[in-house]
């Protein structure tokens, strides 16, 4: 519990707790023996209960089975010459038998002392007792490391949610939902990972430092390198240079990536976040939504063993095909009432937005107004899986244009569960076409446009040079992850998001 939500009551209590367990701490360092690091630990709590679960007690008394184990105490009972405490390690938790004529006099009358939240390390063979729990009987027990404050549950446990993310290694501590979270995060990360190198891309590390902000229509934070004297902007993302690598030769390329994006925050929204971006020579949109496609259910079964699952009490399936639809078709499927005609004139579209009370900039053109209609409308409804396609050139910057109409491009959005999970396109590889882009997106910049691109006359350059027709598909980890582990907010998936002070 922080300060800040404590009572003036709870303080005192927790202040007085505090100075207990420092005084204890040294009477400890007066042996001479406190924080020692000389503990070998051999066994985690977990693989013990794994092998040895289903052993009988007669089985554990014929062939005893030592364990070296240490963790942090969750629960004690202390019951006159002999007690139990219950550690918790990186696998679990399991019951530790303290009896004094086992460790001794001395050391079990300290051991007596030893607060909720210390860490030990335990020695001695499994046993069951009379309830059937498999147990360790301790032959030696050692204080490691002193606790001097209090658990969150000593008063009213960590509850409050905004504390969880303030104080995760606390979360982490009293919160087994927490750890199971970003034990699979990792797992989910691990198996996308191994997905693209089986399918033989090449994973690479681009710079987290651009000297021009690119990849994406997002505002950037900004930084000074002292020794060059000039500005530099963390990367809103890694497109440019994954994209200068195909130019190169790489031809299959995907970067696990954190990205920063000085916007707002939200339920789904934080400034630094990760992205799985993989570029692809020779390969074109429909392409990349199919292998898209399979990765999503390959996480899925990675995390759950099924891709069929429960997000926030409905079912989720992601077996069946994904929908594809454009924007307009999204918009008249799950607005019935809106028609084709009034979807493709602009002025119509204006009026309604209008009345919406969406903010609407001059200049804007169709493709616009039937985007922000779109988010506006529809895109909070896509719970299955659907690609969006056809994005409007104008939206669309680095996107190639349709053969059929130079007005749209080969662009796609992947949306679940009404949020938007992978965006992907074949990529536009005419340096002349490109740099026309630049420019119309740097006189938005000059008119106010934050969000709008700069002109970026290295990558025209390194087009210049010849980009192979590519597709290319950035994939929001966060996001996925939150859907994998039923998580309702980014915040729960981020081990430490950002925050305003206290």
């Amino acid at each position: 519990m922080s300060e800040q939500n404590s009572t003036p009551e709870q303080q005192q209590d927790e202040n007085h707790i505090i100075a207990e367990r420092r005084a204890k701490l040294a009477e400890w360092r007066a042996t001479g023996k406190a924080y020692p690091n000389d503990f070998e630990r051999e066994n985690i709590t977990g693989k013990i209960i794994e092998l040895y679960d289903d052993k009988s007690t007669e089985e554990l008394a014929a062939n005893p089975v030592e364990v070296k184990v240490a963790g942090r105490i969750m629960l004690k009972r202390v019951m006159g010459k002999a007690s139990f405490i219950t550690i918790s390690d990186v696998g679990g938790r399991i019951q530790i038998y303290v009896a004094r004529d086992k460790v001794g006099e001395e050391t079990y009358a300290a051991f007596k002392r030893w607060d909720i939240g210390d860490i030990v390390g335990v020695v001695g063979p499994l046993f069951r007792t009379k309830t059937n729990e498999l147990t360790v009987e301790a032959n030696d027990i050692r204080l490691l490391s002193k606790s001097l404050r209090p658990l969150p549950e000593k008063f009213h446990g960590l509850t409050d949610q905004e504390q969880k993310y303030r104080m995760r290694h606390l979360d982490l501590i009293m919160n087994e939902q927490s750890r199971f979270t970003f034990m699979a995060r990792s797992r989910i990360v691990q198996s996308i990972r191994n997905h693209m190198c089986a399918h033989g891309f090449l994973e690479v590390e681009t710079p987290m430092m651009h000297p021009i902000p690119g990849g994406a229509s997002a505002r950037p934070f900004k930084t000074h390198h002292n020794a060059l004297d000039m500005e530099l902007y963390l990367r809103i993302a890694p497109e440019l240079y994954l994209k200068k690598l195909v130019v190169g030769g790489f031809e299959k390329v995907f970067e696990l990536n954190r990205n920063f994006r000085n916007e707002g925050m939200s339920p789904r929204h934080n400034p630094e976040f990760t992205m799985m971006e993989f570029y692809e020579a020779y390969s074109e949109y429909n392409k990349l939504m199919d292998f898209t496609e399979g990765l999503l259910r390959h996480s899925a079964r990675e995390a759950l063993g099924a891709e069929t699952f429960e997000y926030q009490g409905r079912t989720l399936d992601l077996s069946k095909p994904f929908d594809r639809l454009t924007m307009v078709e999204a918009i008249m499927k799950y607005r019935p009432q809106y028609t084709l005609e009034q979807l493709t004139d602009a002025d119509w579209l204006r009026q309604k937005l209008a009345a919406m009370k969406v903010e609407l900039k001059p200049g804007m053109g169709l493709g616009t107004l039937q985007l922000l209609m779109f988010e506006e409308t529809t895109e909070a409804d896509l719970w299955d899986p659907t690609f969006i396609v056809d994005y409007p050139a104008e939206i669309s910057p680095l996107a190639r244009s349709s053969n059929d109409n130079a007005d749209i491009t080969e662009r796609f959005e992947l949306f679940i569960v009404g949020r938007e999970i992978a965006n992907g396109f074949s990529e536009l590889n005419d340096p002349e076409d490109q740099a026309e882009r630049f420019l119309a997106q740097a006189k938005a910049k000059d008119a106010g446009d934050e969000e709008a691109m700069y002109y970026d006359a290295d990558f025209i350059r390194a087009l210049e040079y010849g980009l192979p027709p590519t597709g290319g598909c950035g994939i929001g980890i966060d996001r996925l992850v939150m859907l994998l582990t039923d998580s309702a907010n980014i915040r729960d998936v981020i081990l430490f998001p950002q925050m305003r002070p206290e």
